[in-house]
């Protein structure tokens, strides 16, 4: 009776032993299992945190880009401005050497025309005249008889009628006529080597000077 016992105790010891023992086995496999998982959405927000850094480094450079494109269309604005304005500037100084060529070739006596001196004047009136046209200069057709046009002529006072409205004293009635041309006028468009986007529309850059009847 005494073995029995002895034996009853180790074999029920043995089975709680085994037991234990899976059950331990079966708190490690979902511990893994758990960790596993935990170890999954770290991962995960690792990579959103990530994936969010990236787009916001994205977006900070797409504005910086956006920025200098702006910036370069600025300075092409302003580099066509000043370019522009060097331009008519230029033009502006060359228009009265042209006026004084004229003055002075107008009163050449024909038979004197194909003097050397002559032809060499002629020639500088022609390369001032060519500069002009390189840089879109044109010069306006303004023709006596002409309707006075404000926008493009500018009206000079004659002393010849102004003596004579003087001395008889009455209203003269104007016919807003050109009755003489004093300065010839000029307008001023794109350059001949300007690209299409520098083209723009002409522009009087100095009205005609006329006298109005």
């Amino acid at each position: 009776m005494e073995e029995e016992k002895n034996i009853e105790p180790a074999r029920n010891a043995s089975h709680s032993d085994a037991g234990g023992e899976k059950l331990k086995e079966e708190v490690d496999e979902i511990e893994k299992k758990v960790g596993v998982k935990k170890d999954i959405k770290k991962f995960f927000k690792k990579a959103e945190k990530k994936e969010s850094k990236e787009e916001e480094y994205l977006l900070g450079w797409r504005r910086c880009m956006a920025d200098f494109e702006n910036y370069k269309k600025r300075q092409q604005e302003s580099a066509q401005n000043i370019g522009g304005y060097i331009r008519e500037d230029m033009i502006l100084q060359i228009i009265p050497v042209i006026d004084n060529f004229h003055s002075a070739t107008e009163h050449i006596p024909e038979e004197q025309k194909n003097v050397p001196w002559v032809v060499g004047v002629m020639y500088i009136q022609k390369q001032l005249e060519d500069v002009l046209k390189e840089n879109g200069v044109t010069e306006m057709d303004v023709k006596v008889g002409d309707e006075f046009d404000p926008n493009l002529h500018e009206a000079i006072s004659d002393s010849k009628l102004r003596n004579a409205s003087e001395s008889t004293n009455e209203n003269r009635e104007l016919k807003n006529k050109i009755k003489k041309i004093v300065l010839k006028g000029y307008k001023l468009g794109p350059a001949r080597n300007a690209s299409h986007s520098d083209a723009g529309g002409e522009k009087v850059i100095r009205a005609a000077r006329v006298i109005v009847e």
